[in-house]
């Protein structure tokens, strides 16, 4: 039927009827600009449509590339050159020849060449977050965040070093890291450049899910100043008898699951070898005798940054039943405001990028693995509390949308399900109804350690009475609690850590040696001390 005169000048009804224009990419942000700048600024580092390996102080294009995509959109982008295990052997001895000399370098020429590469992974800021986009989903504004938080994390470091080097030494050999794929800034580069600052050479293990490309000009612009970086692809399987095990290494330092971490954990102490190993665990949220509900709300919004794909995400929260319909009243406002969809998306050229909350989940087997664990848990009992839709995401006409995952809430997740006791790691919130404080406690600490809890109450001293007994290593007072950065300390109890603690100083004590009576704060097979 057409509009009658009056509903066709209506404003409000032409805003109902009036589709939104399509979205498309950002000029300047396609995968092809990022690669070809990526070309332009570390020349050296690639060739045709490859990375290469880092090992011996020089690009090698050994290894066999393994096909990969971006979460994105399914743009083919540049995947690993994966080495096998007798050339990781030879990067490995030719690292420790490189850690004999580096050790020995002063420590302000390491100052100066560590400060030499932070001003180089400044000046290509904008393109390192671009790569982390398209490899890894990152939106925008947590890409760019990624980047300046190891720029800045590194340029504290170089500041405090003199201090926290008093009476101590490198290790004997070089540190290898291996590390997840969802931060490879701040996380792992920020790692490798303070343990070279202390006077170790340093390996990586590229993640085989994302990260190659911003990894691999990083360490470029490590290696232009003379930093003994080495950076190799491969299978964990190939690669670990050379990256864990061999007598060259100094100490290893991984992040990851706890399926990787237990046997990378069993590997390193048998051989008594120095370690750090940061394991995922279920970090929940409590609330208790609370009644701050419009302080909440922001708070739960904040806590899907980045699809919960954190080691330090909330995915459980534990509420006491006669405070759920409160909490219910604070929290679904915040979950249906979530944005989320393609990071590169606007609808005008001029437009600046949007500002999402999440964009796609690392991979579209992780989402569907995610998407049929909802199903089965509310098949056997859960309550869908909040069920969003990709049609609520910001897409391109056309895109692929299979590594999306819309928000999602359940009550109660059957004791059945995975989604019970571990973390799920994309964005999907549980939750869970207790009636008292042993109650609580118990559910808070399913998943036998974690590394950050928060606990929610009105009252301090109830507050801390039940904060030491959460097995968190850091809990927050109705606030979310992070992994920190420069002078704060981090680690983990039960599962979720095994080894030396980190942050500030104990990250620079974990990969140096000190007295020979030391005993490091971490959690190790025969002793477990908090710093």
């Amino acid at each position: 039927m057409a509009p009658t005169a009056e509903s066709s000048s209506n404003p409000s009804w032409n805003a109902r009827t009036t589709p939104a224009p399509p979205l498309l990419l950002k000029p300047g942000t396609s995968w092809q600009d990022a690669w070809q700048r990526s070309l332009a600024a570390a020349p050296e580092a690639f060739r045709d449509d490859q990375a290469l390996n880092l090992w011996a102080a020089a690009w090698h294009p050994d290894g066999d590339p393994l096909p990969a995509t971006s979460p994105v959109d399914g743009t083919p982008i540049a995947g690993p050159p994966r080495l096998d295990a007798d050339a990781a052997l030879h990067a490995v001895r030719a690292s420790l020849d490189q850690h004999r000399a580096w050790r020995h370098v002063p420590l302000t020429e390491r100052k100066a060449r560590i400060s030499a590469t932070l001003d180089a992974l400044t000046e290509h800021r904008e393109l390192l977050a671009l790569l982390l986009v398209w490899e890894i989903g990152k939106p925008w504004k947590l890409a760019q965040a990624d980047v300046d938080r190891a720029i800045d994390g590194v340029r504290w470091y170089v500041a405090e070093i003199d201090r926290m080097l008093a009476d101590r030494t490198p290790l004997p050999g070089p540190v290898s890291n291996i590390a997840s794929w969802n931060y490879p800034m701040s996380v792992l580069i920020h790692a490798m450049l303070v343990q070279a600052l202390a006077g170790n050479a340093v390996i990586a293990k590229t993640p085989t899910d994302g990260g190659l490309v911003c990894l691999t000009l990083a360490c470029a612009l490590a290696a232009r100043e003379g930093v003994p970086a080495t950076l190799v692809s491969g299978s964990g399987k190939e690669l670990s008898p050379a990256l864990v095990r061999s007598p060259e290494i100094g100490c290893v330092s991984f992040v990851g699951g706890r399926d990787t971490g237990a046997r990378v954990a069993t590997a390193v102490a048998d051989l008594g070898k120095r370690h750090i190993l940061e394991q995922e665990g279920l970090n929940t949220w409590g609330i208790w005798n609370y009644t701050d509900w419009q302080s909440l709300t922001p708070l739960v919004r904040k806590t899907f940054d980045y699809a919960k794909q954190r080691c330090t995400a909330y995915p459980r929260f534990v509420v006491q039943r006669e405070a759920f319909a409160d909490f219910l009243a604070a929290y679904l406002p915040a979950v249906r405001s979530v944005r989320f969809g393609h990071p590169l998306a606007v609808a005008d050229p001029a437009d600046p990028l949007p500002e999402l909350d999440f964009g796609p989940l690392i991979n579209a087997a992780k989402a569907k693995e995610l998407a049929d664990l909802t199903t089965e848990a509310i098949s056997r009992g859960a309550v869908p509390l909040h069920r969003g839709s990709l049609a609520d995401g910001r897409f391109l006409p056309s895109q692929d949308t299979s590594a999306y995952l819309p928000p999602t809430t359940l009550l109660a997740p059957p004791s059945s399900s995975p989604l019970h006791h571990a973390e799920p790691f994309g964005p999907i919130d549980t939750l869970v109804l207790v009636d008292t404080e042993a109650e609580l406690l118990a559910a808070m600490n399913a998943s036998n350690g974690a590394l950050v809890a928060s606990l929610s109450c009105d009252d301090k001293e109830s507050y801390d009475r039940l904060a030491p007994q959460i097995r968190a290593f850091k809990v927050g007072h109705g606030k979310p609690r992070s992994r920190g950065d420069r002078d704060e300390l981090f680690g983990g109890f039960g599962n979720s850590w095994s080894g030396a603690f980190v942050g500030g100083e104990l990250l620079v004590r974990a990969v140096t040696e000190g007295p020979a009576s030391e005993r490091l704060p971490g959690n190790f097979p025969d002793y477990h001390l908090m710093p």
